[in-house]
């Protein structure tokens, strides 16, 4: 069971598609200090498994697991 979890910000990135999401999830969280949590929400079928690849090699750590939601795709990730 997934619990609510409160971000610091929120990038919605809905109606932009790959690899638009990859882009903006990573120059967000480079702009944010170490420890915030960013919320990605997002509708490109390809950022579930981009997102998260590209966060992780970039050194970033999720919070929780992606979930998809419907047609959404929700990411927590901790600068």
């Amino acid at each position: 069971m997934q619990t609510e979890i409160e971000a610091d910000f929120t990038l919605d990135l809905r109606g932009e598609s790959c690899p638009y999401p990859v882009i903006y999830t990573l120059e967000t969280l480079d702009g944010m200090n170490n420890g915030e949590l960013l919320q990605v929400i997002t509708d490109c079928p390809g950022s579930f498994r981009n997102v998260p690849e590209e966060a992780i090699a970039h050194g970033y750590k999720f919070a929780q697991d992606p979930v998809k939601n419907g047609q959404e795709y929700l990411f927590h990730i901790y600068a």
